[in-house]
């Protein structure tokens, strides 16, 4: 990125906080939720909920591990978001130079959340206190996440003849 487009990106953004993250993963959960809980109750009915194993099959590996990596590092990779993240305009960029992830910072992403559930979440938490709001995981991958400093909120503008 250059220096006029590192300059626009420190004017217009913020760190977003631990609030807006945590409400963008529960989007994309439940985005994700609603593409894979219909594949695999096709594949494997009701008894995928009763059954006590924690991989049943390829198609479950397939569905409940391998899709939710690959969707979630080609959206960083890509759209420097997730549709969570998306829909609240945050993003995803690299720390130092303010692009986007490249796929290597992303996959480390992605495996710094599981590393950041322990020991009971602190590695999510550490949002909280952290003065860039990075969680665990960006600091690994050393990526940030940001949001319009208007919060998201854009000017009301009309076009056309009455305006």
């Amino acid at each position: 990125m250059n220096t006029i487009d590192m300059e626009r990106l420190e004017a217009t953004q913020e760190y977003a906080g631990f609030g807006v993250r945590l409400l963008a993963t529960i989007i994309d959960t439940l985005i994700l939720l609603l593409v894979t809980t219909p594949l695999l109750y096709a594949i494997y009915g009701g008894y995928y909920w009763e059954s006590d194993e924690v991989i049943l099959g390829f198609a479950d590996f397939l569905i409940s591990f391998v899709l939710p990596f690959v969707g979630t590092v080609a959206f960083w990779v890509h759209k420097s978001a997730t549709p969570g993240k998306m829909s609240l305009k945050l993003i995803v960029v690299d720390a130092k130079t303010g692009d986007k992830p490249t796929v290597q910072q992303s996959i480390i992403r992605y495996i710094g959340y599981i590393i950041s559930t322990l020991p009971l979440l602190l590695g999510y938490l550490w949002v909280i206190w952290d003065p860039k709001k990075q969680a665990l995981h960006d600091k690994l991958a050393g990526t940030v996440v940001l949001r319009p400093k208007n919060k998201g909120v854009d000017d009301v503008a009309f076009s056309g003849e009455n305006a």
